[in-house]
């Protein structure tokens, strides 16, 4: 595991079982034409060993990898 620290959009620390929102509608790739809207609530993530990506269940989509650069501490 690396030194690196997992953080969102704003400079906030994001550990395993943090709970996130969306700051942009996202469409999702591969899953029928599911976007995900800003705002939407995502709990539970999931740290991966890449600083720059969380995964995460959201709604429809399991086992989804977001870019910290989309997501906020809730």
């Amino acid at each position: 595991m690396t030194d690196e620290v997992t953080k969102d959009s704003n400079g906030n620390v994001l550990a395993d079982g943090d709970s996130v929102t969306l700051i942009k509608d996202l469409k999702v790739k591969g899953s029928g034409g599911v976007t995900l809207k800003r705002g939407t609530p995502v709990k539970n993530i999931r740290l991966t060993g890449d600083p720059d990506e969380i995964e995460a269940n959201v709604e429809k989509v399991r086992g989804l990898v977001l870019r910290t650069e989309f997501v906020k501490k809730a």
